[in-house]
């Protein structure tokens, strides 16, 4: 019987991991599955011996893991980013690596408007000043309508966010390594996305070329008056120089809910001491509706799943 091991949950109600289990069983796999994830690299390769089929989301697995498993034949990453795959051992070992593409989209998209109102009502710093007593005390906000909003990123997530604050009336102008023909969404270049839009959103993955995409001389580029939205990859903005644009009132603010690392941040993290910013610890992808078809479509890759031809 063939063996898939998901060496930590997928955020899915007890009763619907069975279902998958039960599935599984009657396509001639074996599951085993863990309700807590691993914290070492021992613990990863103790979960993943045996398997043929392993199941995870943002695990790094690394050449030194990937060495210790002879019988590996596919990861299937319940995630949409594969930047914490070693790829190039995987493709010398002929593993086949499948993400879960579109599960997010929708969760995503929707954060990230929730963050672009966050930051131009104020919500949280007035939320825990009326918990504290105060009134309005003078304060106005900013709506979205007739905003231009600059999309970095083109792929589902991108025009999801695009469309939606169309819906709120806004410009959308779009930047992507491939130009797209995507109703509404007009495209420029990256320069001129940063130097004419209101509100700036990130969602590319993190490679090689996007690394430090937003740099400090291209963070130099964004208007006083605008924000900065990051649900993408953490390492596509420089945080040193986002700190300093964010302190010297170079941008006006920024919602972030990724970093240079993932969450829980150190008590002494750069952006901790950084003016009018808005962090939340990964989420973006967390919802109850992300997880059941993130779970669907991990299931779907392995049962799917054909060798290399050679």
């Amino acid at each position: 019987m063939k063996r898939i091991h998901q060496i930590e949950p997928l955020g899915i109600s007890r009763e619907l991991q069975e279902y998958y289990y039960k599935l599984a069983e009657k396509q001639g796999f074996k599951v085993k599955y863990w309700d807590d994830r691993p914290q070492t690299p021992e613990e990863i390769i103790s979960r993943c011996q045996g398997a043929e089929y392993v199941i995870l989301s943002s695990i790094p697995i690394t050449r030194e893991i990937l060495d210790q498993l002879p019988e590996l034949k596919m990861l299937s990453v319940a995630f949409t980013g594969l930047d914490h795959i070693d790829m190039e051992t995987c493709r010398q070992r002929e593993i086949m690596v499948k993400n879960a593409a579109g599960y997010s989209t929708h969760s995503v998209a929707e954060l990230t408007i929730a963050m672009i109102l966050s930051l131009y009502r104020s919500i949280v710093f007035n939320a825990m000043h009326t918990l504290n007593g105060g009134g309005r005390d003078g304060y106005t906000g900013y709506e979205l309508r007739g905003k231009t909003v600059g999309i970095i990123g083109a792929g589902r997530i991108g025009q999801e966010t695009a469309r939606l604050c169309r819906a709120f009336g806004c410009n959308t102008i779009a930047w992507s390594r491939t130009v797209k023909k995507v109703p509404g969404l007009r495209f420029v270049s990256l320069e001129t996305l940063l130097s004419q839009a209101d509100i700036v959103t990130l969602h590319v993955p993190l490679t090689a070329e996007t690394r430090g995409l937003l740099n400090r001389e291209r963070l130099a580029l964004i208007k006083p008056s605008a924000i900065l939205i990051n649900t993408a990859r953490g390492p596509v903005i420089d945080t040193e120089a986002l700190c300093d644009a964010l302190n010297t009132g170079a941008i006006a603010g920024a919602a972030l809910d990724v970093y240079d690392m993932e969450p829980p941040l150190p008590s002494d993290y750069p952006l901790f001491k950084a003016k009018n910013v808005l962090l939340l610890p990964h989420i973006a992808y967390a919802t109850h509706e992300a997880f059941e078809l993130r779970a669907k479509i991990v299931y779907d890759n392995i049962f799917s799943y054909q060798p290399f031809k050679i």
